[in-house]
């Protein structure tokens, strides 16, 4: 088969970056770059290139997330039970949990602006069976979560401090004392500058279009014509996974979001679900974060295009005016999407795909927290 090659390299250009490496990482969000520096923390020898085809960024979900450092609320864990057994599910709040902790031990919480502000789960008035039956699995929640978070009491009624925040229609509030929030921006430089430090190469701009594996070696052909060569590949893609690996049962999700311009005694601190998670928000300093809606057109945002509807746009502002601020003068700053990876489940998919071809995608939303841990199976599943 012939492949195009429309894009020439210099000698120097294809001898300094494209001359076969150990590994490639094909993706370079949370799981590509932790896989890459777990690798290189192990074994500083391996060269190690990470492909993303993002023109500066990477290009998907990592960068363009709300920023929530949590790992389940109740409702959430009850739906997961639906499709998963307890200890599945409770290994995978594990993994979430362990995965926040090892981000922030290895990028420092300074750097990435984490705050233990809480998690925070919000019941309307039309919710009451709902709320009732989170409220009913807390103490079984709690005696499971506490060898894993070591908190006596990891969820607590606080429907109580509804007052403080200011909502409208919001009858009751379940409080995760375990998680925080962080700053996306802040998260993705302070990894990319970690794995740069160690020696990862990370370049952008390049995507993937075919993959080529032979005994000896693995040969990517790239968007700009030229083939790629290394020993070993791993796709941490996500959401696009299904572009190069059309077997693996992952599909994208798309999310969108708006975050609003400063706000003048702001009340609401914290990070928030809403809806069986179907919605999400959070202060960021002085400014609300909101995201979510795909419950309104499943089908629709399954899509790997980035972009806004007006459907769901329109319900996430009715939203924001009538229940999380009905008494603040606002304005809308910005609006954007990003694409989840998502699943009949939210387990994670790390695998090989063959001797030499190994995946670690599908995080199921959860990048944030499980991305590290993810990270670090991928690594050791390579070296294995």
């Amino acid at each position: 088969m012939e492949h195009r090659t429309d894009f020439q390299l210099s000698f120097w250009e294809k001898q300094t970056y494209f001359s076969s490496c150990d590994v490639l990482v094909v993706g370079g969000g949370l799981v590509g770059l932790f896989s890459a520096l777990e690798l290189k923390m192990r074994q500083p020898a391996l060269s190690i290139t990470v492909l993303d085809r993002g023109p500066f960024l990477p290009y998907g979900a990592s960068t363009r997330n709300a920023g929530f450092a949590c790992f389940g609320s109740i409702s959430e864990l009850l739906d997961d039970l639906k499709t998963l057994s307890e200890d599945q599910v409770f290994s995978l709040v594990e993994r979430r949990y362990k995965g926040l902790l090892k981000m922030r031990s290895l990028l420092g919480d300074d750097a990435i602006d984490y705050e233990p502000l809480g998690g925070y789960e919000v019941f309307t008035e039309t919710e009451v069976s709902l709320s009732d039956e989170c409220l009913g699995s807390m103490d079984t929640f709690n005696v499971a979560l506490k060898t894993i978070t070591g908190l006596e009491r990891t969820y607590v009624d606080s429907s109580s401090d509804l007052r403080e925040f200011g909502f409208s229609g919001v009858k009751r509030m379940i409080q995760n004392r375990g998680e925080g929030q962080l700053d996306t921006g802040k998260m993705m430089k302070a990894l990319l500058n970690r794995a740069r430090a160690a020696g990862v190469e990370v370049l952008t701009g390049i995507g993937v279009e075919k993959i080529e594996e032979s005994s000896s070696h693995v040969q990517l052909y790239t968007t700009h014509g030229f083939p790629v060569k290394a020993q070993s590949v791993l796709i941490t893609t996500n959401a696009f996974a299904r572009e190069l690996m059309p077997e693996l049962d992952v599909r994208p999700g798309r999310a969108q979001v708006l975050i609003t311009q400063p706000i003048d005694g702001l009340k609401l601190k914290g990070s928030f679900h809403y809806d069986r998670g179907y919605y999400y928000f959070r202060n960021v300093g002085d400014r609300i974060l909101f995201g979510g809606g795909r419950n309104l057109d499943f089908s629709g945002e399954e899509t790997t295009d980035f972009g806004l509807t007006e459907t769901i746009q329109t319900r996430l502002e009715e939203l924001l005016k009538n229940m999380i601020l009905p008494d603040a003068s606002y304005a809308i700053d910005q609006r954007w999407s990003g694409i989840m990876g998502l699943g009949p489940d939210r387990m994670p998919i790390v695998k090989p795909i063959s001797q030499r071809l190994f995946c670690a995608v599908r995080m199921g939303g959860m990048g944030v927290a499980i991305g590290s841990l993810v990270g670090e199976e991928a690594a050791t599943m390579i070296l294995r």
